[in-house]
């Protein structure tokens, strides 16, 4: 008998959107459900004993997208139930499914899996007046050569079933794309996804240049209604990996939005949240890709900032079925700066007390320690550590978590 006092389902073991829930929702209200595998693998049930607000763990094969509209056979329905989120990316689809199987708000099955597959985003928005770049499927490096040709010598690389920027190469007239298709096909999440989580396929797309922006935004019953835009840097070089985020981003007028508007018009989405990232070119957005799901990279902590208000809520407040919310506008800045080092191993890292003394900073976290390895930058999990700033407004937040990340030096020395 599934506990009665459960009032939330979430499908992947995320431990920051269970911290989150864990302030806000009440103890013994939240049930996990997970891969068997990933259960054993990362001690699901160890480590949620260290939340009050969670419920147990079911193992379940929520990353089975083929087969998520069976997975209600699986998962026994808690009689209170009010909400089901989905915890990681590789999980929006079952989510929504179980979410439509037991009546509740959902983003809609059929418009998630077009947020899980790049290619079949792009086929389903291209006839709604959304920017895109060029693109094509391919299987091989040699499509990938014909289509680099055509494109002035440089072109994008992507995995359609992956997150993170993990398997994302910009290729210019130089690169071996042999070689470049073996990092492509290589590329995966092990610590979060199973082997079916999503069919392996790959785009090529047109190189564009230009701010990149994301928009993030609360959808109730068809709606947006609950808007902020993000402005994004990327590290240098091959994978464009996240260097930092500030909120809001430059007032770009009304083109995100509108942008926006129409994708969750395309798509059908129905309520939930979507994360999409946009490359602004001529001052129109053009869709690089979106998900159905929260954003990562500190993100939801720089709207709380930002807007005195919380994104997590607002997400459970649409999945409830009611509209969130939050606050109209900004009210100071945000920001967030990822820390990288040479690759090898740390030998040590300095600055960390002078960098928190420093104006607007309001956290540091640092994966990187004496001993660990650094590897070199080609996802998101290439990055050691990140600063969150504040100030009283974006270039604010901005100069005071360049400073402090400028503060904090991390030595390494290369490996043999």
């Amino acid at each position: 008998m599934v506990n009665p006092e459960i009032t939330h389902v979430v499908l992947g073991f995320s431990v920051g959107l269970l911290n989150q829930l864990d302030r806000l929702l009440p103890a013994g209200s939240v049930l996990v459900v997970e891969e068997p595998a990933i259960c054993a693998a990362r001690d699901v049930a160890g480590q949620l004993a260290r939340l009050s607000c969670a419920a147990g763990v079911v193992a379940a094969p929520v990353q089975d997208e083929a087969n998520a509209a069976t997975l209600a056979r699986h998962v026994e329905r808690p009689a209170g139930v009010r909400a089901v989120l989905p915890g990681l990316e590789y999980t929006v689809v079952a989510a929504a499914e179980l979410a439509e199987a037991w009546g509740l708000p959902n983003g809609g099955p059929r418009a998630v899996r077009a947020f899980r597959d790049k290619s079949l985003l792009r086929e389903t928005t291209r006839c709604a007046g959304i920017g895109h770049p060029d693109w094509q499927r391919v299987d091989g490096p040699q499509e990938v050569a014909r289509f680099r040709a055509e494109h002035g010598g440089s072109c994008v690389l992507k995995p359609t079933h992956l997150q993170g920027s993990a398997g994302i190469q910009l290729l210019g007239p130089g690169d071996d794309l042999d070689e470049a298709w073996k990092r492509t096909e290589a590329a995966d999440e092990v610590h979060l996804r199973t082997a079916h989580a999503g069919s392996p396929g790959y785009v090529v797309e047109e190189w564009l240049r230009g701010p990149e922006v994301s928009v993030e935004a609360l959808v109730h019953e068809g709606r947006i209604a609950f808007l902020n835009t993000t402005e994004t840097q990327l590290f240098p070089g091959r994978h464009p990996v996240e260097r930092g985020h500030v909120v809001p981003a430059p007032d770009g007028g009304a083109a995100p939005a509108e942008a926006m508007h129409a994708l969750v018009a395309a798509t059908g989405f129905r309520s939930g949240i979507l994360h999409a990232e946009w490359i602004l070119r001529d001052g129109r957005p053009h869709l690089l890709e979106c998900a159905a799901r929260l954003p990562g990279d500190y993100i939801p902590f720089l709207i709380a900032l930002a807007w005195d208000s919380d994104l997590i809520r607002g997400l459970v407040d649409v999945l409830e079925g009611r509209p969130p919310t939050m606050a109209p506008a900004p009210v100071r800045g945000a920001a967030v700066r990822f820390l990288d080092a040479a690759p090898g191993s740390v030998r040590e890292v300095r600055g960390l007390d002078a960098a928190r003394e420093l104006p607007g900073v309001v956290e540091i976290w640092m994966s990187a320690e004496p001993g660990r390895s650094v590897e070199p930058m080609t996802s998101s999990w290439s990055r050691v550590g990140e600063v969150v700033a504040v100030g009283s407004d974006r270039e604010a937040a901005a100069a005071h978590a360049l400073a402090a990340a400028a503060a904090v030096h991390i030595v390494t020395t290369a490996l043999g």
